[in-house]
Parts: structure tokens; C-alpha cells; sequence
């Protein structure tokens, strides 16, 4: 079976920046790539008042006209509603200063209104700082859109190790996803003739590897620890765009997470519930599910539903549906999913519920 014609242009990053500091560099950077002078920063309630002020500082003394949103939620009516604010205004580049919510927000609007977004992370979660793909709220189905990716990204690790240290931590968990992402891509490449690029598959299984080698820097929470999650999230963002889906990063373990997203009265962080979402879909490849789970422990990432917080019950339900979520995608779960006694064994048997 020959594999299908494949088209898609791949955009990347023009600039990466990493280190202590870099903040005070944006407005060099951003002349160096010549995008304008007005600024438009999305950014969240705390971070406006921890950094907000020093950050328009740093621009304006760049002499860059400077505005800014606070970004309160990433639902589409909300996000919506921003937009008839910013469509009337006249913005060069949109800077994403700040989290998940910050991120995607400035992404969408970048997007919307045709012009390039540059990624300032605050922490590191998940690899959204350097994908083509934002996570909104309030669609059909809680799966991440297709949007422009950052044409850069500033990485201040002086910053970003002040986050909490559970979000790091969630950031290896997103990154080992990186293991069942590439084996459900595989997976459907050989069951359904989907393309599959090999490439950008290494790439992200050399992310996952990556963090698995150094579990114990990264459980110090220094700004080392920062830059080599950070480095690994980014080059697991690269691969996205070389794929031109979510492919190589994204697979069943994503499905369960965004089911749990449905079902759970109080979600976890999305890092964290991939990480847990891998070490079950590992099992269910046959691969080294417990070797994955060692690593999420040593960096101190919750391996278990009781860690997540979340009642085995709507684990359980999470793996009977996650199927659902895109069944465009195929995965492990197949086209029909579990059946409730084969989740609940599957959960048993890798330790997630007791």
C-alpha cells in the first residue's frame, strides 16, 4: 500500500531565545525581525501585576507602542467577544506573555487578525509555547485548533522557574506522551494509510527520551531543570509544524485527557493527566509502561488518579469514551474504545486506580 500524496507548508519559528534574563532583550530581538512597532501583549491577571509593568517598561524604552489585554478564559465566546475589541485596532505583532491560557489567547487573536505571534512562556506545561495549535474552549469537541505558530520564541528561564513547580513537572508529563503519540501515528499509518512522517516522529520520541535521561536534574527545579523541559517542549513543537498536525505529539493519551476533561468534576492539569494517560496507553502497545511511570514519579508527577484527584470512576469512564473525542484519529482505542471491564483492568493493572 502506497502511502498518500501529502501536502502542507511548514512555518518555523524565526528566532529562539533561552536563557536568564532575555526579557530585557525582546525589543532587539523584535526589531532584528522587523515586525513593526506596535505591540499588542496578552497576558494573565497575576502576571500582569508581578512582570507587567517592567515588560511594557522594556518595550516602550525600545520605543514600541504598547497595549495590552488580560486574558480571563479561553472559551470561543469569550475569545470572540476580545476579538471585536482588538479587530479595531491596529496591531503590528501579538505577544503571548504568560501560561496555557495566555498563549493560546494571543495565538487565536494573532491568527484572527493575520498577524505574527511571538511566544513569551511563563512556565512550562505543555508544549503549546511552540506548537500551531491553540486549546479553546467551548467547541464541539475539547480538541486543540490549528493556528499560527509563534515566529518566535523568548524564553526567560529567570521567569519561569518561579513558576510552580508542579507545572514543570506537568510538562515531562506531556512530553513522555510523546512515546504513545508516535505509536498510535504509526499505528494508523499501517491500519488506515494515514501519512506518517518519520522525521518528525524521532523528533518527538528524541523529546521524550530526552526528559526520561535527565528525570533527576529536572526533579532539582533550577533554571537548568527549566531548560532542558523547555528545550524538549519547543523541539516537540517543531515537530508538529514538520508534520503538519499534532500527530507526533498528540495521540491516545491526549484523548483520555481531554475525556477527563468532560467527565471529571475538578480536571488536573493537562500535562499531568497525559502523563498518567501514557503510562496506560503503553500498556495497551506492550511497550515499557513501567519505565515511563519511574520517570513520572522521579520529577514528581502525579501517576496515579488519587494524585490526580480524581475518583477512579471517571478514570475508568475517561478510557470507555476517550475513543470518542476524535474518532477521525485512530488510535490504540481503536474505532469501538473500551468496554468498562477492560478499562477498569487496564487501570488496575497498571497501578493508575487501586
Amino acid at each position: 500500500m502506497k502511502t498518500p500524496l501529502y501536502t502542507h507548508v511548514i512555518k518555523l519559528p524565526r528566532k529562539i531565545v533561552i536563557g536568564k534574563g532575555v526579557r530585557k532583550n525582546i525589543p532587539q530581538y523584535l526589531k532584528a525581525l522587523e515586525l513593526g512597532k506596535n505591540v499588542l501583549i496578552v497576558t494573565g491577571p497575576n502576571l500582569i501585576k508581578l512582570y507587567g509593568k517592567e515588560i511594557i517598561q522594556i518595550l516602550e524604552d525600545g520605543r514600541f507602542n504598547v497595549n495590552y489585554i488580560v486574558t480571563k478564559s479561553t472559551n470561543i465566546n469569550y475569545l470572540k467577544t476580545l476579538m471585536e475589541n482588538v479587530a479595531s485596532e491596529k496591531y503590528d505583532v501579538i505577544l503571548g506573555f504568560g501560561g496555557g491560557k495566555s498563549i493560546d489567547t494571543a495565538k487565536y487573536v494573532a491568527t484572527n487578525i493575520s498577524k505574527p505571534f511571538v511566544s513569551v512562556p511563563t512556565a512550562v506545561s505543555h508544549d503549546g509555547i511552540a506548537s500551531p495549535f491553540a486549546s479553546i474552549k467551548g467547541l464541539e469537541r475539547p480538541i486543540s485548533i490549528k493556528v499560527e505558530g509563534p515566529i518566535a520564541i523568548i524564553a526567560d528561564t529567570e521567569i519561569i522557574v518561579k513558576a510552580p513547580y508542579r507545572l514543570l513537572a506537568a510538562g515531562v508529563g506531556d512530553l513522555v506522551a510523546k512515546f504513545t503519540a508516535v505509536l498510535d501515528w504509526k499505528l494508523a499509518h499501517k491500519l488506515k494509510n494515514e501519512y506518517y512522517g518519520d522525521y518528525a516522529a524521532s523528533l518527538a520520541l528524541l523529546s521524550a527520551k530526552h526528559v526520561i535521561n535527565y528525570a533527576s536534574i529536572i526533579r532539582r527545579g533550577t533554571e537548568e531543570s527549566v531548560r532542558i523541559v523547555i528545550e524538549a517542549l519547543i523541539s516537540s513543537g517543531i515537530a508538529m509544524h514538520i508534520a503538519g498536525s499534532s500527530r507526533p505529539a498528540s495521540g491516545s493519551e491526549h484523548l483520555f485527557s481531554h475525556a477527563l476533561d468532560i467527565v471529571a468534576p475538578k480536571p488536573a492539569l493537562h500535562g499531568e493527566q497525559c502523563g498518567v494517560g501514557t503510562i496506560m496507553m503503553a500498556y495497551l502497545h506492550g511497550k515499557n509502561w513501567r519505565k515511563i511511570k519511574k520517570t513520572l514519579r522521579e520529577v514528581g508527577a502525579p501517576t496515579t488518579a488519587k494524585e490526580l484527584g480524581i475518583d477512579d470512576y471517571h478514570i475508568i469512564k475517561a478510557l470507555t469514551i476517550a475513543h470518542k473525542i476524535r474518532p477521525e484519529r485512530y488510535t490504540i482505542l481503536g474505532e469501538t474504545g473500551l468496554t468498562w471491564k477492560a478499562a477498569e483492568n487496564l487501570a488496575k493493572k497498571t497501578g493508575v486506580i487501586s
